[in-house]
């Protein structure tokens, strides 16, 4: 079994990335391993702040610190040609041999629709995710060979071309989904699994149609990483953690699928209607480092091997000192 990894989710769509950068050190010093970041042109409402690039940071994050760093999660089919992100993940990987690993995921329009494109309904956005993903695995292969390699597909064509930034050993490549048809095909497909926090029952599904879906060419799931990205509120006091969540993460209250809005100022609209109630279920908020163990601890349980939390309020640095002494020790694989 896996030993357990609990990292940093680094919000790039919250804080500049110095802070982010900064805070990533931080929470090191105090247990974290790891850091994902999120790849964002634009925030989900204007009262977050920031959207740095991903890359840019994912190098200063390898930079200053020493765990594993991986975008959590970039879209390989809308902004970026899916050879552009293979260049990107070979060269990360590269410079910190070991550490890195590739989070993709089929897009959202707050993003992905800058690019001035038609946006396609989910079904055709996770086919050309699979479809970047074959070409950026066989660029990762035919690269490491020293051969060329080109693609006439559907939705994406490639001329011969390889990646000369190689590391010895190509990145892991994991898919971030919540539907079980996604997560069969990319147990088929890719590395490991990626999704958020929800109900114990749904995620048990998506992870038995995973590893139905490695076990049909072959693999063994338990050999493959499944990362949870888990949302929360501390502060220290109950109120200061309601009134983070409502006004820095009023999407985690929002109960309906979130693709297709394309605007951070409709999110905000949006986000007046949400009420304390309505994070129920989907977010924990408590001023109680233990109440934050015990969610995290049920995850974990389930079987995820890599848990990365993002606290959502602006408290980072208190954040980190307090579950860094009261939550990360009493963590149990």
């Amino acid at each position: 079994m896996a030993s357990l990894t609990v990292g940093l989710a680094a919000a790039l769509e919250q804080f500049h990335p110095t802070e982010i950068v900064q805070t990533a050190v931080d929470a090191e010093q105090h247990g974290f391993s790891g850091v994902m970041a999120a790849d964002h042109v634009a925030p989900w409402v204007p009262a977050q702040g920031e959207a740095a690039f991903v890359w840019n940071v994912l190098a200063a994050l390898g930079e200053r610190t020493t765990g594993d760093i991986g975008p959590g999660v970039t879209c390989p089919s809308f902004r970026f040609h899916p050879a552009m992100v293979a260049q990107a993940s070979a060269t990360l990987a590269a410079m910190y041999p070991g550490r890195h690993w590739l989070g993709l995921g089929s897009g959202e329009a707050l993003n992905e629709h800058v690019v001035a494109r038609y946006w396609p309904e989910a079904p055709e956005r996770i086919n050309r995710m699979f479809e970047a993903v074959e070409i950026i695995q066989k660029l990762f292969s035919s690269s490491l060979a020293g051969k060329d390699y080109k693609h006439r597909g559907e939705f994406f064509q490639l001329e011969s071309m390889r990646l000369w930034t190689m590391p010895e050993r190509a990145p892991e490549i994991l898919i971030a989904t919540a539907g079980p048809i996604t997560a069969k095909r990319a147990g088929r497909t890719v590395d490991g699994l990626i999704t958020v926090g929800a109900p114990l029952e749904k995620i048990g599904g998506l992870f038995e149609k995973f590893d139905a879906g490695a076990r049909e060419v072959g693999r063994d799931p338990e050999t493959m990483p499944k990362v949870l990205q888990l949302h929360l509120s501390w502060a220290p006091t109950y109120e200061e953690a309601l009134a983070g969540a409502i006004d820095q993460w009023p999407n985690g209250g929002m109960k309906f699928p979130k693709g297709d809005i394309r605007s951070p100022f409709d999110f905000a609209a949006m986000a007046k209607s949400v009420r304390e109630e309505d994070f129920a279920g989907r977010m924990v908020i408590s001023e109680d480092p233990d109440v934050h163990r015990a969610e995290i601890q049920r995850y974990v349980d389930l079987g995820f091997d890599r848990v990365y939390l993002h606290n959502v309020g602006r408290n980072q640095a208190e954040w980190v000192r307090v579950f860094g002494a009261d939550v990360l020790p009493k963590l149990a694989r």
